[in-house]
């Protein structure tokens, strides 16, 4: 679908493409380049014995910089460089991190408080938040989904999970 405005269409505020892909192409570029600076550290070259801990993350950190290079060069300098054309609109966006930005949080609570407690957490602000649901039941039903979760993998399966650097858990004795 072309994203292009015609005359009589309200201009849409949003990211456009060009952007986008600048961001990423830098973010990769940059991710790329710590790749490849390590695996120089580790060792990239063909030892006697074989290669070296560096010699295949080096080559896949060299190629994404030179793919990244490449989308930056075309983002910068190509044909469609002024087209204008939208990537996202900032409503959807806002709906994208409406999601992304807590189960970033999320993913800081499983390090912090354990997969278990960070679970009901997460839960109960969905059900709240975006369910519109009340406490008492977000709660309720992240309670229920940790402890079944708890029972299958600590008591059945006698697979323990993360309980975080600060194990709430260690007050019931796990």
């Amino acid at each position: 679908m072309d994203n292009k405005q015609s005359a009589g269409d309200v201009a849409r505020p949003g990211i456009s493409i060009r952007a986008a892909e600048i961001v990423v192409a830098v973010i990769l570029l940059g991710l790329g380049g710590l790749v490849v600076f390590d695996s120089a550290r580790l060792g990239f070259r063909w030892a006697g014995d074989g290669p070296e801990a560096g010699y295949f993350p080096f080559y896949i950190g060299a190629f994404i910089c030179v793919a990244s290079v490449a989308t930056l060069g075309q983002a910068l300098f190509g044909k469609q460089r002024n087209s204008g054309r939208l990537f996202v609109e900032w409503e959807q966006l806002k709906l994208v991190m409406s999601v992304l930005v807590p189960a970033l949080f999320f993913v800081l609570g499983i390090q912090l408080i354990g997969i278990y407690v960070a679970s009901v957490a997460y839960i109960a602000f969905f059900m709240v938040w975006l369910g519109k649901y009340s406490w008492i039941k977000g709660v309720t039903l992240g309670i229920a989904v940790s402890v079944v979760t708890f029972m299958m993998f600590e008591i059945w399966f006698k697979v323990p999970l993360f309980k975080g650097a600060f194990n709430p858990l260690s007050v019931i004795g796990y």
